[in-house]
């Protein structure tokens, strides 16, 4: 049977009443942030986690956080949104995903790249006393909402931590993260994080540009 995650989370908000619980959100970029953390901001209270080990080079990881930063502070959310930042540990990223580096983008090891990511707000979510922990991650229509809920929950388990259901890009909120991102200047990444990822958006890249040259040329002749 296929679970409607935003009606789970809406069913949760419905009981929460005057109650506002306390929820540590992994952040995995600013775009993907900004509609979630205007929504999320009306029921929790909210901190982000910064924890994304996968994104290269650490120029890029850098420039990614600060434009969250920014964000946040541009949204008008500073004096309610907490950041708990942890820095560039690449190997972290490596060491889960070794073995899996000729997978092709969306299979396996951007499942170990989730579970990673996800394993860690768990963590500091049991360990600081959250009442939940969520992820951005679902907010993008190229990211799997059932394969992440999946091992959100499989995790919270593990760490004895509630996942909060979620599949973000319901109700509009992927569209409202461009017009937020547009009004408010945020950097829009062009590929996912990882080097496997921006290798493969080279690829694409010139793939079209030598196929638009053959049609030129094809053109020319005519």
């Amino acid at each position: 049977m296929n679970r409607n995650y935003q009606k789970e989370l809406d069913r949760i908000i419905q009981k929460l009443g005057k109650k506002r619980p306390r929820l540590l959100l992994h952040g995995c970029c600013g775009p993907c942030s900004s509609s979630v953390l205007e929504y999320l901001t009306e029921y929790f209270d909210v901190t982000v986690l910064w924890y994304n080990p996968n994104i290269y080079p650490q120029e890029e990881f850098d420039r990614r956080f600060k434009a969250l930063v920014k964000l946040i502070e541009d949204m008008g959310l500073a004096d309610r949104v907490d950041i708990l930042a942890e820095p560039w540990k690449s190997q972290d990223y490596y060491s889960r995903i070794r073995g899996l580096e000729q997978e092709p983008e969306g299979g396996k090891r951007c499942t170990e790249c989730f579970r990673l990511r996800l394993r860690e707000t768990a963590r500091l979510a049991k360990h600081y006393g959250y009442d939940y922990f969520c992820s951005t991650l679902s907010l993008s229509r190229h990211k799997d909402a059932v394969r992440i809920n999946a091992l959100g929950e499989e995790l919270g388990r593990m760490c004895g931590v509630a996942w909060l259901p979620s599949d973000f890009k319901k109700r509009d909120r992927e569209n409202r993260s461009l017009e937020l991102c547009e009004k408010y200047g945020v950097y829009r990444q062009l590929y996912c994080g990882c080097e496997f990822s921006l290798h493969r958006r080279r690829e694409v890249a010139a793939e079209k540009a030598a196929e638009a040259e053959k049609e030129k040329t094809a053109s020319d002749r005519d």
